[in-house]
C-alpha cells in the first residue's frame, strides 16, 4: 500500500462530489472567510474571491474554538498571506476527502488542510513551498501499561483511514502482530482507545501533541520521524491558478522573514 500523505489520496467518488456541491454553496459543512484588499487583476489575480477548501477538524491546523470561530494554523496562515499579498478568498470547511474532490473538480481553486507533499500527489497537484514539517506517532492512554511498541505487540490498535500514520501502523503490522481497526475521524479513533477496545492509536505527531496539551488523556509511546515524515503544503490543481500559488509562496516567505509565521505556530502549539 503506497503512503500518500497525512491523508492518503482517495479518488473522487460521485457521492462525495454531490455532497460537496451543497457544501461549496454554503451548506452546513462550510465556513466562509475573506481577507485582503486586492481585487481580480491586482497582482495578476484572476478571481475575486478564490475558493479555498479545507478540513473540518484537524487541530491545531483547523478546528472550531469554544466561541464557534473556525481557527488554527492553516486558517491564520491563509488569512495573513492573503492580507500580505492582497487577494480575497472564501474558505470552505468541507472535510479532507471532499476538499480533495473540490480542487480536482474545479469547485475550489486551492486547498490548505495539513496536506502532505508527496510524489504521488505531485502528479495531480502543484504544491507551495512547505509550511510545516510533520511526522507520525503512536499514543496510548496516559497511565496505562502500554509504553512502547513492544508493549502493544499482539494487540488491537486504532488508525485513521488513508493517513500517513495508518501507513506506518500497516508497515509494523506483521512485526508486532497488530490488528488494525480503521476510523474516518480522529475522535472515533481516540474513543476506541480510551474505552479499551484498542490499546493504542496512530496519529500525526503535531495533532496528538496538541491534544495532549489540551488534556485528551493520552501519552506518546513511539514516533517515526524519517520514512513517514512529510511536509505540509498549500495545493492547487496541476497547472491551474499559478498566480495563487506564487502569492502563497511570496506571502509565506514574508511571514517567515518578519517572524509572523513563528507567532502563528506558537499560538497553537504552546500550552
Amino acid at each position: 500500500m503506497s503512503t500518500l500523505s497525512r491523508r492518503q489520496f482517495i479518488g473522487a467518488a460521485s457521492g462525495a462530489a454531490a455532497a460537496l456541491g451543497l457544501a461549496a454553496c454554503g451548506g452546513s459543512g462550510s465556513s466562509s472567510s475573506s481577507a485582503g484588499s486586492g481585487s481580480a487583476g491586482d497582482g495578476g489575480f484572476t478571481k475575486d474571491p478564490y475558493t479555498i477548501a479545507t478540513d473540518t477538524v484537524f487541530a491545531p491546523f483547523e478546528y472550531t474554538d469554544d466561541d464557534g470561530n473556525f481557527v488554527g494554523i492553516d486558517v491564520d496562515l491563509l488569512a495573513a498571506i492573503a492580507e500580505e499579498e492582497g487577494f480575497n478568498y472564501d474558505l470552505q470547511s468541507l472535510g479532507f476527502d471532499a476538499a480533495l474532490s473540490a480542487v480536482q473538480s474545479g469547485q475550489a481553486d486551492g486547498m490548505i488542510a495539513g496536506m502532505s507533499i508527496t510524489d504521488e500527489r505531485k502528479e495531480i497537484f502543484d504544491f507551495s513551498d512547505p509550511y510545516y514539517d510533520s511526522y507520525v506517532c503512536a499514543a496510548a492512554v496516559d497511565g496505562s501499561e502500554y509504553t512502547d511498541l513492544d508493549s502493544i505487540k499482539g494487540h488491537k490498535v486504532a488508525v485513521k483511514t488513508g493517513t500517513q500514520s495508518a501507513a506506518w501502523a500497516e508497515s509494523l503490522k506483521d512485526e508486532y502482530e497488530l490488528e488494525l481497526t480503521y476510523f474516518d475521524e480522529s475522535s472515533l479513533m481516540y474513543q476506541d482507545t480510551t474505552t479499551g477496545n484498542s490499546v493504542a492509536c496512530f496519529e500525526d505527531y503535531p495533532i496528538m501533541a496538541y491534544g495532549i496539551t489540551q488534556g485528551n488523556g493520552f501519552k506518546i509511546i513511539a514516533t517515526e520521524e524519517e520514512e513517514f515524515a512529510t511536509p505540509y503544503g498549500f495545493a492547487v490543481l496541476k497547472g491551474q491558478v499559478p498566480e495563487l500559488l506564487s502569492a502563497f509562496n511570496a506571502g509565506l516567505k514574508s511571514l517567515k522573514d518578519s517572524g509572523k509565521y513563528d507567532e502563528i505556530v506558537k499560538k497553537y502549539t504552546e500550552a
